[in-house]
């Protein structure tokens, strides 16, 4: 996984509470719906009016567009009217004005472009606390841009007690990591520890090895690795479940730290046109937790999030009786716990990821599998008896196969059953395994931002050769085999986690010149042969999405009768050059019927 780029832009955000209305409940076991859409076959065609449901009058209509429905036709209107927080018409300008009233709110489209609103199936939402109150190394391309940003970041906060922050990269290093030395000179009195931007790793100083205890003699934790110098002893680098070793050096983030964290996200992520959000990993009784609920309790929600609950290698299927309380806890608003989430393996800038040949640079290392098959079996049974969806991290060929067996373990143990388990990241895939993604109903989670050649392809290529670096990230594999794609940033290791960036990267398989990203070569398209369609990358945003989260039938299309939730763009991506999707903006996002976000440029 990696950060492909980052920048920092400040954005007017215009926040219209919903009064009024409350979020319709989803329950808990969802109900019988249709199959995912298949990839359309047809050009944009605007079409004509389309039945309504009896009406009085609107709250909004749009006219003079181009609505791109995203329904199982993909058919295209020219208007929409939506009452409360709900889309009552589509079609023709013509029907579109039997709804005007006195009070409604008229947007003449000017022929803009609208989609529904976009969906991140993978998005750690809660970690925005650390955009916050952290040193951002995010974008910075040397070792002395993290010294300078870390000192700078000392200079502007006297007193501090210890420093967290995140998004170095892997490739500036050796492949032991950053050494404690680099901290040391920068502060020798506190402990600081700095998450790599995939956050399998962390980057420690001597404060923080001495406060927990790390020496020559301690051992690599299970599933970890304490990365160490010529004589043993620790260098500065823990990988994966090393890095909880220092994790109390730190005081944790308060649930109001973290809900402010989540206030500054729903305001980005609306500029990008983000209305649903899928976090994996949460933890019962954390600061993160509490956060959403407070944050919902306020009424100052305006993202759909859906949860996923973490487990550790170490639990066992007692675990899932805890899970099940927590999700009748969270229920029935725009905050639910649904999921549960596993890591399977590692990276590969970690020679951690799980592969089914060993790895070049280390011929003795097939990486780290993180469960025994077994356990793993066992706690997917169990968590799929209780109703929970499975949200499962594989990097690797080898960790991919063995969760899709446990997948299947579990619907042997279960019975017949719409589970639509998630597998994100899928780095290296075995083709063999993508037929079984469709036979099992398997979603498919990929992050197109990662879809590029950079410094971790020419890292790839060292580590697993230039073949296996070639075959990296298959994406069209999976709409040919009829999986449903659901894309996903995996913020915050992708920020900004700008959707229409993605839906350019999963068409063209590289990254243009107009986005910041380290050493990208923009002439070269990673793996070609896997570049998809633009209706396919935005199915895979929006209907896609909603069916990953069991919402096809609130959201993810624009229809009548769901949730209105839309965005309107500066520019039609469908008339544009796909090496110009990047530059077009967001101008309005809606989420249930109130705008949420307003762009500058925007003149009604």
């Amino acid at each position: 996984m990696r950060n492909t780029f980052h920048f920092f832009a400040v954005i007017t955000i215009l926040a219209i509470l919903i009064s009024g209305c409350q979020p319709a409940p989803a329950p808990t076991s969802p109900p019988p719906t249709s199959t995912p859409p298949p990839p359309p076959t047809h050009t944009i065609e605007i079409k004509p009016t389309e039945t309504a449901i009896p009406h009085e009058t609107a709250d909004i209509v749009l006219t003079n567009g181009v609505i791109y429905t995203v329904d199982n036709a993909r058919s295209v209107y020219s208007a929409m009217a939506v009452k409360g927080d709900t889309i009552v018409y589509v079609g023709d300008d013509q029907g579109a004005s039997e709804w005007v009233g006195d009070q409604t709110r008229l947007i003449d489209l000017q022929g803009k472009l609208v989609l529904p609103g976009l969906i991140d199936a993978h998005n750690h939402a809660n970690f925005a606390v650390s955009e916050v109150f952290e040193v951002p190394l995010w974008g910075i391309q040397t070792v002395d841009g993290y010294k300078q940003a870390i000192s700078e970041f000392l200079a502007a906060h006297p007193g501090l007690q210890g420093l967290k922050g995140g998004g170095w990269i892997n490739p500036l290093f050796p492949p032991e990591g950053p050494s404690k030395e680099i901290l040391d000179e920068l502060a020798p009195d506190i402990p600081v520890v700095l998450g790599s931007e995939d956050y399998h790793s962390v980057w420690v100083n001597s404060k923080a090895l001495e406060m927990a205890g790390i020496t020559k003699d301690t051992p690599n934790p299970a599933g970890g690795i304490i990365e160490r110098d010529a004589e043993g002893n620790p260098n500065g680098t823990l990988r994966e479940s090393a890095a909880d070793l220092v994790s109390e050096t730190i005081p944790a983030y308060t649930a109001d730290q973290v809900m402010e964290g989540l206030k500054y996200f729903q305001d980005m992520a609306h500029s990008f046109g983000i209305t649903t959000v899928h976090v994996p990993h949460l933890t019962i009784g954390t600061p993160d937790l509490e956060a959403f609920r407070q944050l919902e309790n306020l009424n100052e929600m305006t993202i759909r999030f859906r949860g996923a609950l973490g487990v550790e290698p170490t639990d066992d299927p007692s675990i899932v009786e805890q899970f099940v309380d927590a999700r009748e806890q969270n229920k029935g608003g725009l905050f639910e716990i649904s999921a549960a989430k596993i890591f399977m393996d590692g990276v590969v800038e970690g020679s951690t990821a799980y592969l089914e040949e060993p790895y070049v640079h280390k011929p003795d290392s097939r990486g780290e599998l993180l469960w025994d098959p077994e356990k793993y079996n066992a706690i997917c049974a169990a968590l799929e008896k209780a109703g929970f969806q499975i949200h499962v991290h594989s990097i690797g060929d080898a960790a991919t196969r063995i969760t899709l067996d446990g997948f299947a373990f579990a619907h042997e143990q279960n019975g017949a059953g719409d589970r639509r388990h998630m597998v994100t990241h899928l780095q290296l895939v075995n083709p063999e395994d993508i037929l079984r993604f469709a036979e099992l109903n398997v979603v498919a989670v990929p992050q197109p931002y990662w879809f590029i050649v950079d410094s971790y392809y020419t890292q790839a290529v060292e580590y697993l050769g230039q073949e296996r670096a070639d075959q990296q990230y298959p994406m069209k594999s999976f709409f040919t085999n009829d999986v449903v794609v659901a894309s996903a940033s995996d913020y915050n290791v992708t920020v900004p986690p700008n959707p229409l960036a993605a839906i350019e990267a999963g068409v063209t398989r590289k990254w243009n010149e107009g986005i910041t990203a380290i050493d990208t070569d923009t002439s070269k398209a990673l793996n070609p042969s896997e570049a998809v369609t633009l209706e396919e990358m935005i199915a895979s945003f929006t209907i896609n999405g909603a069916y990953a989260n069991f919402l096809e039938n609130v959201t993810g299309s624009l229809e009548v009768g769901k949730k209105a939730d839309f965005i309107i763009l500066d520019k039609n991506i469908f008339e544009i050059p796909v090496e110009e999707i990047h530059t077009a903006a967001v101008l309005l996002t809606f989420f249930e019927g109130a705008e949420v976000y307003r762009s500058e440029a925007y003149l009604e």
